[in-house]
């Protein structure tokens, strides 16, 4: 009997060692995974691809621990498949399109710079806590289509309007998405568009020279008024990152904005979706001619809109979690102010304050302002 009941113990303990070790096995990580340096809107890849990585257990909504092996550790990580965060704070990202998972901190500063690495490191992520923040992924997990049949009309599917928000001359300055890059299929669309409103100058937000040449390259690049714009000479790539209060940022604006002015328009602003970039500019611009918070909501949120179908009427909760999670920390970055009550601040002198702190000089402004002003 004793002998049994020594028998059943030792089948029930080696059970629970190897419930142990299977539970251990089933915990979601990688370790030592090479990683690259993404400098456009500073940030580290991970050397996983998304499915790989998801392959592995983890799930968009998890909170992850990664640590470099350069002792750098990120603690208690949201993983998302969006920047799903306020701006300056870090994340794990699986954005679609992206050929690997990456690091980043949101609006902020290089996480490749912050965390002191090199092309030598590697890094671990392992799970901390399942599904976390499963309800902000969730509520901000959108998406759009890129077939114009699915959209009704060019100009939603472009995402491109005039801005007319209050100061603005009418038919001057125009939004949109890419019309070289052609990644979404919207360049064309937008070609044709800013053909037919006269559009005389581009300031691309997104891209560079070396970029625009491999676009023209492609063949499918079917944009031929960009193309002339540009061997015109009257198309300026600044290639401009994320990080909306490093001083990069304000200084590419302000350079920008300042030689649109020595430019005759109309203009285009755009940047690869005419979204987050394209959201910023023509923000500030609106602000600086005096539109309202209200004005430069409805505005901003009619990208929203045209890609996701969310509005007030048609998706309220989405609407308001874009505006208050989105679009004013981005007014509030502008400001320089993370307290800054923005239906109330004076806007127009916060966006005065930028370019000037960009390298602006009050007599360009002023230039920048007759040219794109009533």
């Amino acid at each position: 009997m004793k002998k049994r009941s020594i028998t059943v113990l030792l089948i029930v303990c080696l059970a629970l060692l190897l419930a142990a070790c299977t539970k251990a096995e089933e915990t979601p990580a990688i370790s030592d995974v090479g990683i690259i340096h993404e400098p456009e809107f500073g940030g580290v890849y991970i050397k996983n691809t998304i499915d790989e990585f998801n392959a592995k257990g983890f799930a968009y909504g998890d909170s992850v621990d990664l640590t470099f092996s350069n002792g750098y550790t990120l603690e208690d990580l949201p993983y998302y498949n969006g920047y799903y965060v306020q701006t300056g704070q870090p994340l794990l990202i699986a954005y679609p399109g992206y050929d690997y998972i990456k690091a980043a901190i949101n609006n902020g500063d290089d996480l490749w710079v912050v965390a002191g690495l090199s092309e030598d490191d590697t890094t671990s992520v392992t799970l901390r806590e399942a599904g976390k923040y499963k309800d902000i992924q969730e509520a901000r997990d959108i998406h759009y289509k890129d077939d114009r049949s699915l959209f009704e009309s060019d100009e939603v599917f472009a995402n491109f309007r005039a801005m007319q928000t209050s100061g603005f001359r009418p038919g001057i300055l125009y939004r949109s998405a890419s019309p070289c890059d052609n990644q979404h299929n919207r360049a064309p669309y937008v070609d044709a568009l800013i053909q037919s409103a006269g559009v005389k100058y581009i300031l691309d937000l997104a891209d560079t020279e070396e970029k625009i040449a491999g676009y023209m390259a492609k063949e499918d690049f079917a944009s031929p008024y960009f193309a002339e714009l540009h061997e015109n000479g009257c198309v300026d790539p600044i290639g401009l990152n994320m990080n909306f209060g490093s001083e990069e940022f304000r200084g590419k604006i302000a350079a920008g904005l300042t030689r649109m002015a020595e430019a005759d328009g109309p203009y285009l602003i755009h940047c690869t979706e005419g979204k987050d970039r394209t959201g910023f500019v023509c923000m500030l611009l609106e602000a600086l001619c005096g539109a309202s918070y209200e004005e430069i909501r409805d505005d901003y949120m009619v990208t929203y809109d045209n890609y996701y179908q969310i509005s007030p009427e048609k998706d309220p909760a989405r609407y308001t979690t874009i505006v208050e999670n989105v679009l004013d920390p981005m007014i509030r970055s502008m400001a320089g102010d993370e307290t800054l009550d923005v239906q109330a601040a004076d806007l127009s002198e916060a966006a005065e304050n930028f370019l000037l702190s960009g390298g602006m000089k009050t007599e360009e402004i002023e230039a920048l302002k007759a040219k794109i002003m009533e």
